[in-house]
């Protein structure tokens, strides 16, 4: 159940402020990683800013998305919602210039297809990077598996993810049952798979309950559908006469279309711009900062170094 969830308990924040503060301190502890490592010739300019950082973050989530949406076999919903998540939340304590996004993508959807029991094989996962070789498929499943624990590590062994999919259809059902004021409850379907593709692109998940992400998006869709259920929320949820609930409810609801609102597709000129800036992060700071340490790191220890440089694939052998 989600309330008593380590999703509610660790990974629902108050507010939007608090999960920025959390990618600043990520980004200023790489900073000061580097600085105190003692490198020749490091200035401020080298790295990027937090607003560059989030460019490239939408621009490589979106990749994910559109490996997952292609992937073969289809990819249930759950999946999807699942390694997104899995890879916001990685990059709340983490930052880009550490870890390539282009690798972590892939660890989180690899990890969220066993989670929650997509069965594929690791060659069948690998295989839908179609615009690689067998032998380049290889070579990145290697990468895959090298990060799968630092990814568990990250994220606490908080595995189970509480999507809005089964609350939504939980909500139509009821809808169709205890509510025979609207006609064809499924009319607002397609409009809510809408909102909650969107929603995974923002912070949401981070911020709200999966209900009542579900919830926005249905009453969301009746709005656009020029349909009224103010009654479906006092009387078959039991809210009538509940004002401070029925209040804090319609602010989280507009705090929702908001963070939708808001987002932005990343400008191609930006990302390639900052693309070109990361990659030479990555390439001169490699050394110092990704040696990277598996299981528990507070008992040293360490696993060997990749076998694979993150720099011998690219984006474009993603599709």
């Amino acid at each position: 159940m989600f309330h008593n969830s380590s999703h509610r308990t660790y990974w629902i924040f108050k507010s939007e402020d608090e999960v920025e503060h959390m990618r600043i301190k990520a980004n200023q502890k790489f900073r000061n990683k580097i600085i105190e490592s003692g490198k020749p010739g490091v200035s401020g300019s080298v790295f990027l800013e937090r607003h560059e950082e989030d460019v490239l973050f939408r621009h490589y989530e979106r990749r994910m998305l559109e490996f997952c949406n292609g992937f073969k076999p289809a990819m249930p919903k759950s999946v999807v919602g699942t390694a997104v998540m899995y890879f916001r939340r990685f990059y709340l304590n983490n930052s880009i210039m550490e870890y390539h996004p282009r690798i972590i993508m892939l660890t989180c959807a690899y990890l969220a297809c066993k989670v929650d029991e997509f069965n594929v094989s690791c060659s069948q996962f690998v295989g839908n990077l179609v615009q690689e070789s067998p032998a380049g498929q290889e070579r990145v499943l290697e990468q895959i598996l090298e990060y799968e624990l630092l990814l568990i590590q990250q994220l606490n062994f908080h595995l189970v993810v509480h999507n809005p999919y089964r609350p939504m259809e939980g909500l139509l059902i009821d809808i169709k049952t205890r509510y025979p004021m609207l006609e064809n409850p499924e009319s607002l379907r397609k409009n809510a798979d809408d909102f909650l593709t969107q929603a995974a692109m923002t912070d949401a998940g981070l911020l709200f309950p999966p209900s009542k992400i579900a919830l926005t998006a249905i009453l969301n869709s009746t709005i656009r559908a020029g349909l009224k259920m103010e009654s479906y929320l006092t009387e078959c949820l039991g809210l009538k006469g509940d004002k401070e609930t029925l209040s804090k409810m319609y602010d989280s609801m507009k705090r929702m279309k908001t963070l939708l609102k808001k987002y932005e597709l990343p400008k191609p000129e930006e990302v390639n711009l900052y693309k070109q800036k990361l990659e030479k992060i990555h390439a001169d700071f490699s050394t110092s900062t990704n040696k990277r340490k598996r299981g528990y790191e507070d008992d040293n220890h360490v696993a060997k170094e990749p076998r694979l440089a993150e720099e011998e694939w690219t984006d474009e052998d993603l599709m």
